[in-house]
């Protein structure tokens, strides 16, 4: 239960993979879901890039029958009296568990990315002391850089190590000037890696496309160099494509607008270089990528129909002007997906990163001015022999994941592991020495002062390690732990149920019951599906929400009163203010959540009918459809109808013919009509000389 939310949506698919019995049947019920979407079958693979539950589900089948052959202890289990009037429960920790072999391997593959920060700061600081300092930088603000060890089963716990591996790898290969199918190959693998394992991946690698190709048009990087990024790219995009079987949503993406746009324009460099002027070159080139990649994506989205994402360019409209919508609030109101707050750029200074980071960037501005600008009006044919490719390119990736962040505080994952890595760049004296030709600095006086910016970063980091040391605890839900059991104890498995995302993703997970709406709000179908699950909680005529639910084949709703409570601090974010906004014509209505709070309060439920109340204790209601067969669909109601008609009419009819013949009795009848005087004196007879008989009835 503690995993809410999308959290539980993605461990119940490894849940399902590992307790099916064989690989092969819980990969075909993920791939043939219909328990998900309740009345759709869809194919969870391609919708919920779900790899990692795939692979830890292979790998924990093979660990558990390897654990079993050798006779290995590696499970404890025992009782826990939790007290509070509430039951014990059996526990059990250690890796031979389904559930700690899971966050085990989640807590593994992100223990990686301090390795590979230190890879990037060594890259990027030419050399060792430059990989201790971004190493000590994501250590005391590891609290900023990742959310881990809140949300183990979330993709970016998965994606995000593997790609600042790829940034690495990117940054080495740009800074050695390297090609060939080799890299090609191993870029592509690590792409395809965080492409299967995140559906924002894509995003972050888009926002990548465009720094490479600003960095290769300011002629920091070969054309070789950049042709091998790219191809990379390429192949990494339709080894995804495949994998996640034609994911509609990529087709769609910047990504590949963006990618195919600058193979485009490298293939064409013979012709675009023969621009000598520099600031035309970089116009030139600039405008053909934007309006290639946009034209390409508008086109595309417009020729397949597919709007799957376009609620992000919405959220991103939200951000600047008063456009709003009732899935835009859904993100927007989230404190994730809000602006970022200023304590977290209060904490990333105290901690003397984010001073570093600029420092850092002042170097880099003082390179521009030293060597770029006697060479800004004109190009040369040696114009792409410059140093410094991977500087240049990290410097824009940081600008892009920091304008990622200020817009969604969420993303903040990806900014600031980049500014540790980006703040190393202060200890690389070969880059010092290009940026300040006319002041130099000796080499143990830089190495000097890196020490003591680490010592004065101790001052606040260590403190904030032992304050992520220090929390611990447990989490317990009595509420939702009574309402799971009643739902397994008082709904049949087939029961579909309907509510709130962030419960539903824990009904499945906990009771295995059908769903119809869960918090995956990536697709545009299950939008709109959501949105008429959350009418429950609009201004429309009951009789409304109703028909939409029944037409969904919903059996149970369960509603939560403080969904309908005002926002503490924006009003517009309240259920009531949505709906307002997303249903003018009701606006005058009393809403749902006030007849329902009335209902409940009085103990008068007709005015929920055809609802009726089947659950109300601890802060959860259930709302069961009333009507006989509510989880019929209009085809099935009218055939039985049509049946219950004819049987009807045939019954009728028995009864009429046996009426005339009963007005003319046969002889038969007479005989059969004296017997059965005759029976009924012997029986009256055994009655009264106590007599005891038994007969069996057979009721029709």
């Amino acid at each position: 239960m503690a995993y809410r939310t999308e959290m539980g949506l993605y461990y119940s698919y490894y849940k399902t993979i590992a307790n099916a019995p064989s690989f092969a049947d819980g990969i075909r019920a993920i791939v043939h879901d219909n328990v998900t979407e309740y009345g759709h079958t869809i194919n969870t693979l391609n919708r919920f890039n779900l790899y990692p539950e795939v692979i830890l589900g292979a790998a924990y089948r093979v660990f558990k029958k390897v654990s079993e052959s050798f006779k290995w202890r590696n499970e404890i289990c025992y009782q826990v009296n939790r007290g509070y009037n509430l039951p014990p429960v059996n526990s059990c920790e250690g890796i031979g568990n389904q559930h700690y072999f899971y966050i085990d391997n989640v807590f593994f593959v992100a223990g990686t990315v301090l390795g590979t920060v230190f890879v990037l700061g060594v890259i990027l600081g030419d050399g060792f002391l430059g990989g201790c300092l971004a190493v000590a930088a994501f250590m005391f603000n590891h609290g900023e850089a990742t959310r881990v060890q809140w949300t183990p089963p979330l993709r970016e716990s998965w994606a995000y190590p593997f790609i600042l591996a790829q940034i690495t790898l990117i940054s080495y290969v740009l800074k050695n000037r390297l090609s060939g199918c080799f890299y090609t190959l191993t870029i592509a693998l690590t792409t395809t890696t965080c492409m299967l394992f995140w559906q924002f991946s894509q995003f972050a690698f888009a926002t990548q496309v465009a720094c490479l190709y600003a960095t290769y048009i300011l002629d920091f990087i070969p054309f070789s160099t950049m042709a091998t990024v790219i191809r990379a790219h390429a192949l990494s995009f339709i080894l995804s494509f495949v994998l996640l079987f034609g994911n509609e949503m990529l087709l769609t993406s910047m990504l590949l607008s963006s990618i195919v746009t600058v193979m485009i324009l490298i293939f064409s460099d013979r012709l675009l270089s023969r621009i000598t002027f520099r600031p035309l070159y970089v116009l030139l080139t600039g405008v053909l990528f934007l309006a290639g990649t946009l034209g390409i994506k508008l086109a595309i989205g417009h020729y397949l129909a597919i709007e799957d994402d376009a609620h992000i360019f919405e959220i991103l409209r939200s951000k600047f002007t008063d456009f709003a919508t009732f899935h835009t609030r859904l993100y927007t109101c989230a404190a994730e997906f809000d602006f970022i707050q200023m304590e977290t750029v209060s904490k990333l200074s105290k901690t003397l990163l984010l001073p570093t980071a600029l420092a850092s960037l002042v170097l880099v501005a003082f390179l521009a001015l030293n060597q770029e600008l006697p060479n800004f009006l004109w190009r040369s044919s040696a114009s792409r022999q410059k140093q410094f490719g991977e500087v240049i390119y990290n410097t824009l990736q940081l600008l892009c994941f920091s304008l990622m962040a200020v817009l969604i505080m969420r993303l903040k994952l990806f900014a600031t592991p980049q500014l540790c890595v980006f703040a190393a760049l202060v200890a690389n004296s070969r880059f010092f020495a290009h940026s300040f030709v006319y002041f130099k600095v000796p080499s143990w006086l830089q190495k000097a002062a890196i020490i003591a910016l680490i010592a004065g970063m101790t001052t606040t980091g260590v403190a904030n390690i032992h304050k992520q040391l220090s929390i611990s605890g447990e989490y317990s839900n009595p509420d939702q732990e009574a309402l799971f059991e009643w739902i397994q104890t008082n709904t049949p498995k087939e029961a579909v149920f309907a509510g709130t995302m962030p419960v539903m993703a824990n009904v499945k997970l906990s009771t295995e019951r059908p769903i119809v709406n869960h918090p995956h709000y990536e697709h545009k179908a299950l939008r709109d599906r959501t949105l008429k699950v959350y009418s429950m909680f609009s201004k429309k005529p009951l009789s409304d929400v109703h028909k939409t639910l029944s037409d969904m084949r919903v059996n149970f709703f369960i509603y939560q009163d403080g969904w309908c409570q005002p926002h503490h601090s924006r009003p517009e974010c309240s259920y009531r203010s949505m709906w307002d906004l997303q249903d003018p014509e009701n606006k005058g209505r009393e809403s749902l959540c006030d007849v329902i709070s009335n209902a409940l309060r009085t103990k008068k439920f007709e005015p929920l009918l055809p609802f009726s109340v089947v659950y109300n204790a601890h802060n959860y209601v259930v709302f069961k459809y009333a009507g006989i067969c509510s989880d019929w669909s209009v085809a099935e109601m009218t055939v039985w109808i049509v049946v219950s008609l004819i049987l009807s009419i045939i019954t009728l009819t028995g009864c009429a013919a046996k009426k005339e013949l009963k007005k003319s009795p046969t002889p038969e009848d007479l005989e059969r009509q004296k017997a059965e005087a005759k029976e009924k004196e012997r029986e009256a007879y055994r009655r009264e000389h106590g007599v005891r008989f038994s007969q069996n009835h057979n009721c029709l």
